[in-house]
């Protein structure tokens, strides 16, 4: 086996925590020598151990001269947890080979310069590509300061997402619907608008066949319509914030107050940019949105869409007025269109997935207001 192998067996790792981590990045290591692996673990919460001093521990005394795979640059500092990079030099390590550089000012090369300086050779940006994926929300927090977000729809060949009458029961098939549940697994917060609120009484929790995390629910609500028996009001399997106007009552706003787990942010502006700065400064680092096409429509009219996720059921339902996933006034000129570049495409028994980033070069999705 070469770098690129044991640095994807690193990967591998790191993926398998996507989600829970927040808001530190999932991160993979390995301890390797003469071709054997002494050592491996993942990052599996903020505040406990990194994946370095997993596989550290676990390779003991055989760390010494040994080669230490990191997908993410190991840190140098003291925050929750002692410096990795400490450790992987009291340990003896010869030789670390990392995927990519941590963006964290914090860290941002600071890591690798003890290494180096400690006479440990560095190898840096083996499978960087694929790390820089796997980190892609981490990255994206730490330089903007607001959430990756993910955005999801159901529709039919034709673009649909429900009949003239509204109903929307099921687009897609149960599988589709199931995968739906690892992203809201793998994401700090799902976002709705009220009106998905009023039409479907969602539970917006995560339910996968071996459990998984409840995202933090998130209702753009202006008005406070969101009704006082609503299930996400009332079922306590996961925080719901409902981010309303300033419109709004303190005597309106007292009757959500007193439910356990809920609670309303008043915000002054109740524009996508708004929340996201409010999300980002509450230590939000991935959000799923799964809204109407009036949700949908005002994140793209502020391109603040860092994936797309559009399941695409094979049927037709036709109608000028039966809805599509992204509504608004859209895009005036085809030249100002959001260029989405391709990522995945498969079936998931008669549907299709795909999955599609905006193109770097066409996008102001990454910049920091």
């Amino acid at each position: 086996m070469n770098d690129e192998n044991y640095m994807q067996f690193a990967l591998d790792l790191a993926r398998s925590v996507s989600g829970q981590t927040s808001p530190n990045p999932p991160v993979g290591s390995a301890v390797v020598k003469n071709g054997e692996i002494l050592g491996f673990g993942a990052h599996l919460k903020a505040g406990e151990a990194h994946a370095e001093i997993h596989a550290l521990h676990m390779a003991g005394e055989k760390a010494k001269g040994a080669t230490i795979y990191v997908t993410l640059e190991p840190c140098s500092h003291h925050g929750k947890t002692p410096p990795c990079a400490d450790l992987i030099i009291e340990k003896g390590i010869s030789r670390a080979v990392i995927a990519v550089m941590d963006p964290n000012e914090k860290v941002a090369g600071r890591g690798i310069e003890k290494l180096r300086s400690a006479g440990i050779e560095v190898e840096l940006g083996v499978l960087q590509a694929k790390a820089e994926t796997t980190n892609a929300m981490f990255f994206h927090y730490t330089q903007t300061k607001t959430p990756y977000v993910t955005m999801k729809s159901a529709v039919s060949l034709d673009g649909k997402t429900a009949t003239h009458t509204g109903d929307s029961k099921w687009v897609t098939g149960e599988a589709a619907r199931l995968d739906v549940h690892h992203y809201r697994h793998t994401h700090d917060a799902i976002l709705v608008g009220v009106n998905t609120v009023l039409a479907d009484n969602p539970s917006l929790t995560t339910r996968l066949l071996n459990g998984g995390k409840n995202p933090i629910r998130i209702i753009l609500d202006t008005n406070l319509r969101t009704p006082l028996d609503a299930v996400v009001l009332n079922d306590q399997q996961a925080e719901t914030w409902i981010v309303t106007g300033q419109e709004v009552t303190e005597q309106e706003i007292a009757h959500y107050n007193q439910k356990n787990g809920v609670a309303v942010v008043q915000l002054e502006q109740m524009d996508v940019d708004a929340v996201l700065q409010y999300l980002g400064s509450k230590g939000i680092m991935s959000l799923f949105v799964e809204g109407g096409a009036s949700v949908n429509g005002s994140f793209l009219e502020k391109r603040r869409i860092n994936q797309l996720i559009t399941y695409m059921a094979p049927k037709l339902i036709g109608g000028k007025t039966a809805p599509t996933s992204i509504g608004g006034d859209g895009i005036d000129y085809m030249k100002d269109s959001l260029s989405m570049d391709i990522k995945h495409v498969e079936m998931i028994d008669e549907d299709i997935k795909i999955i599609a980033d905006p193109r770097k070069d066409d996008s102001d999705v990454h910049r920091n207001n």
